[in-house]
């Protein structure tokens, strides 16, 4: 038997398998591209806007390191790629990476590969398949990008450019992911190896961008940077993403022949023998199972707070005189002075990424009784409820902690830089937290559908993709006003320097509390798996 047989077949599964999520990885990051071309065509509607806007860019050390250099400034697309090279690399790379662990590690993690190889399914067959779901997603995502851009007017040789530098980086790191799945013995270990070295890339480019120009070099993101579509459109620099993508799929080939199904290669620390009495509740399983995620989600805010905060004075200083881009950091954050217009902008971004957390930890629960792991918890003297209320403590408390450590680390650093130390330390935390009631409602719509609908659970990721779409692009193309009730984000109030009213953030609550019953209701009423 060959060893890629039923290569195919298991592609097409892979896909089916994601036919929600995919998509909608695709249309997000399509439309953050489009919609940032839109606002850059709406602010600098002239080439010397667009210049002087650029040589503000050039000036600003903390906006270099983020985004990198401007490589062409005299047209939109060039400002686009600017703006979004590098995240739409990190999020391309995010995207393959969680497509091939899924359908790799986590398979052989929750026994479903062992059913499948039992058939005529050749050894190599599921990384294959794997790898090829995510090249035909990178490749789609390059296509959408690259078709909507040229829909934009702008050049072709570019447009071709910028949508092959994110689909090499996504094509990079589903390679890396795909060695990561072969070292790594859990989905979870395997996901986190592959995110550490995105990361790294990452603050590679970073320094590259921000000191010698040479380390963004080491950088697969950087990569993605250095084909300066509409600034030259270096075709060459592709070779190295897939080149180095080969590697590393040549490496993962040969480790998924030599290592036993189910095992990894790197060694498993063991447990103690018996349980502590701290884990005797299913309150203390669930705070052992979802500790990692949020530990790592916690250090993830604080970088964020500390990047945003320590460009609030650069953000201001580049806004400047400009009164189109003033209006729209108001549509985003407020009309109360751009600094404070320009926080509130962040505080409410940071909001909807932990609303990102909030549904990830909801459906936990989902993972936890598919895998068959919460059957012999269930066979025990515990309630369903009181086993979901375990897990549910994490989207509850867990956004409020991350949050509050954003927006702690945030003030510290925006008033480091501009002064007003203490008293951005209370301001900044207290607007973060004002994002809860928004976040708890998204967590509990996804609670309702995994309660009540538990083979639609993947819906809950439709329904945040809906909410955070309208709150952060529907202002910028200035939906009307019944559509951008539709998002919980959009009622919130705007802080710091807003008017704070306590009827939006209490209906808001009553609203995540219904919803939140209704699951658990659902929950307790249906049959589990």
């Amino acid at each position: 038997m060959s060893a890629y047989a039923a290569t195919a077949t298991l592609h097409r599964l892979a896909l089916r398998r994601d036919r929600i999520a995919l998509p909608a990885w695709l249309y997000a990051v399509t439309a953050m591209v489009l919609s940032t071309a839109f606002s850059f065509r709406t602010l600098y509607a002239t080439e010397q806007d667009r210049r002087s806007f650029a040589a503000s860019i050039a000036g600003n050390g903390s906006l270099r390191a983020l985004y990198g250099p401007v490589h062409d400034a005299s047209t939109i697309g060039g400002l686009t790629a600017w703006r979004m090279g590098v995240f739409g690399a990190v999020l391309a790379g995010l995207m393959s990476t969680l497509l091939v662990v899924r359908h790799t590690r986590a398979e052989e993690e929750d026994g479903r590969l062992e059913l499948v190889a039992a058939a005529a399914v050749g050894r190599r067959a599921p990384l294959t398949a794997a790898l090829l779901a995510a090249l035909t997603a990178d490749l789609l995502l390059g296509a959408l990008v690259t078709g909507g851009l040229l829909a934009a007017g702008q050049g072709v040789a570019g447009s071709v450019a910028f949508g092959l530098a994110l689909a090499a980086a996504g094509v990079f790191f589903a390679a890396v992911a795909a060695l990561a799945a072969q070292l790594a013995e859990t989905g979870r270990a395997a996901n986190g190896l592959a995110g550490a070295a995105l990361g790294l890339a990452f603050v590679l480019r970073a320094i590259g961008d921000g000191g010698p120009h040479w380390v963004s070099w080491l950088s697969p993101i950087g990569w993605a940077e250095q084909v300066r579509a509409f600034g030259g459109d270096r075709w060459w620099v592709l070779l190295l993403p897939l080149a180095g993508a080969a590697a590393l799929t040549a490496g993962a080939y040969a480790l998924v022949a030599r290592r036993d199904l189910g095992a990894g290669l790197l060694p498993q620390r063991p447990g103690p023998a018996a349980a502590a009495p701290s884990l005797a509740t299913p309150a203390a399983l669930a705070r052992r199972l979802q500790r990692g995620p949020l530990i790592g989600w916690c250090a993830g805010f604080a970088a964020a707070g500390a990047v945003f905060g320590g460009l609030a004075q650069g953000a201001v200083d580049l806004v400047g005189q400009n009164r189109q881009v003033a209006d729209l950091m108001a549509r985003l954050g407020g009309r109360q002075g751009v600094l404070d217009s320009y926080l509130a902008a962040i505080v409410n971004l940071l909001g909807m990424v932990a609303a990102v957390y909030a549904v990830q930890s909801v459906l936990r629960l989902r993972t936890e009784e598919v895998s068959g792991r919460a059957e012999p918890v269930l066979a025990g003297a515990v309630s369903r409820l009181r086993w979901a209320a375990g897990h549910l403590l994490f989207p509850l408390l867990g956004t409020a902690l991350l949050l509050a450590v954003a927006g702690a680390v945030a003030g510290l650093a925006e008033g480091a830089t501009a002064g007003g130390l203490g008293q951005a330390l209370v301001r900044l935390p207290l607007a973060a937290l004002a994002q809860l009631p928004a976040v708890w409602l998204t967590a509990a719509a996804a609670l309702a559908v995994y309660g009540l609908l538990p083979r639609w659970t993947a819906a809950g990721w439709a329904v945040l993709a809906v909410f955070l779409l309208i709150a952060w692009l529907g202002p910028i193309v200035r939906l009307p006003g019944w559509a951008l009730d539709l998002s919980p984000f959009t009622h919130l109030p705007h802080l710091p320097g807003g008017d704070v009213t306590a009827a939006p953030l209490l209906w808001l609550t009553a609203v995540a509390a219904a919803l939140a019953t209704a699951g658990l209701v659902g929950l307790r009423r249906r049959d589990l798996g």
